[in-house]
């Protein structure tokens, strides 16, 4: 099964609407980015699944046999984005934090009320790496594996808070790169390129400051594969993204093989309302997706299943932007219904000497197989895990008198029917 995926790449998991995101960069370094755990689920399409039971177990371990997690991101702290934080830091060594300033005014304007309990856990962890951090420089050396943070973003407030007085080499922003993940330099494999939150938008509501970043995965061969990756952000900050850099003359930093699809799907990227409520199609965002798009580009959804149609006041994903994001994609991939609404499997983006793909057939067969093997690549294992929560969503669909096996062939026959090129898809090829 090692052959069938490569060491590199991402898995989006299966987390109705909401983010989980795993970036492996090599056996031995994976970054998450956002976490829905769905041990406690709240409604019939995000069934009971323990997303970080499954994750702790695909990740590498250090001596002692703790699972262990580079670098974990966190976009902005909504619930859909940091369910089961606390349960993972409990349970896995996460090497460094990447935070936002938002936490840090939201509980100085007394705000924390509004706050989840996971994110309030990540807020104290951030505060208590922030004090370990100058410790471990007062003393003359590096902060150790675990007590790392980086702070991404200016605010206005921010000689108000500890983390202020971190040197620069701590803190982020918009217009720079991050290339190394837990004091490991892995500039030859992977950066991240940040985009947002602006400044200007420190502020505003916590969707607004969510992190913005393309990552570039780049093969030994030299082969590459770049995500956008938006959080939460609406048609302005996005618009102000575009223009930034396009002005900065840095259009390499827009280009996208993969884009994961702001807001779940969310209308509010393409269509905002005129003066009597009545939603008008903002052209530019999607021109802008469109100029900066590789030659085989991809969309996913990280939602529920895309409705026939939209409701009034709905909730993302939303139709209308679905069908958009169809007209300008290759692929567009919903997380809780690929490849099949009745049987989804995690969704896979690969990259290696060919290029960078949306895994296919390969996924589906591994899905089959997740009970059974335990992938020695952590692409495969984090892509197997992925799947072992794909299965109790399968399994909570099931029509009457279907089993789970029957569910998982149904995957496989849709995925391969799917397959229709001849010959492996790498974009920029």
């Amino acid at each position: 099964m090692d052959a069938t995926l490569p060491a590199m790449g991402a898995v989006f998991w299966p987390v109705g609407s909401g983010d989980s995101t795993t970036i492996v960069v090599s056996d031995e370094v994976v970054v998450q980015i956002d976490l829905r755990d769905m041990e406690k689920a709240d409604s019939d399409d995000t069934p009971e699944a323990p997303v970080v039971d499954h994750l702790a177990e695909a990740l590498p371990t250090d001596e002692d046999g703790t699972p262990v997690l580079s670098v974990f991101v966190l976009t902005h702290a909504d619930k859909d984005h940091c369910l089961g934080f606390a349960d993972l830091l409990d349970r896995v060594h996460i090497g460094e934090l990447w935070a936002t300033p938002r936490l840090w005014r939201e509980f100085e304007e007394a705000k924390d009320e509004e706050l989840c309990a996971d994110a309030k856990a990540f807020q104290a962890e951030a505060e208590r790496r922030v004090e370990a951090v100058k410790k471990a420089l007062a003393e003359g050396r590096e902060p150790a594996s675990g007590d790392r943070v980086v702070v991404i973003g200016y605010d206005t407030d921010h000689d108000k808070h500890a983390y202020d007085e971190l040197p620069g080499k701590y803190k982020s922003g918009p217009g720079k790169t991050i290339t190394v993940l837990d004091g490991q330099d892995c500039s030859d494999r992977f950066e991240a390129f940040i985009h947002a939150p602006f400044a200007d938008d420190c502020a505003s509501a916590r969707n607004e400051t969510s992190v913005a970043m393309q990552v570039t995965l780049t093969d030994p061969s030299g082969a590459s594969g770049r995500m956008l990756l938006f959080g939460d952000l609406a048609h302005a900050t996005i618009m102000k993204i575009f223009n930034y850099s396009e002005a900065k003359k840095r259009e390499h930093r827009l280009k996208w093989d993969l884009m994961l699809a702001p807001h779940h799907c969310s209308k509010k990227v393409m269509f905002l309302p005129d003066a009597e409520g009545v939603d008008q199609r903002q052209d530019d965002v999607l021109d802008a997706f469109e100029r900066h798009a590789g030659e085989n580009p991809v969309i996913v959804s990280s939602s529920r299943v895309i409705p026939e149609k939209d409701e009034p006041c709905a909730n993302p994903p939303h139709r209308k932007a679905a069908d958009l994001y169809r007209e300008m994609a290759d692929d567009f991939v919903c997380t809780m219904s690929w490849p099949d609404e009745a049987a989804p499997v995690p969704v896979v983006f690969a990259v290696d000497a060919d290029g960078a793909r949306l895994v296919r057939e390969e996924t589906v067969e591994l899905a089959a197989k997740a009970v059974e093997t335990r992938p020695a690549r952590r692409l495969a294992a984090v892509a197997a895990a992925a799947t072992a929560v794909a299965s109790v969503i399968a399994a909570s669909r099931s029509a009457k008198g279907s089993s789970g096996a029957d569910r998982l062939h149904k995957a496989i026959q849709v995925g391969r029917q799917n397959t229709s090129p001849s010959e492996p898809i790498g974009f920029g090829r």
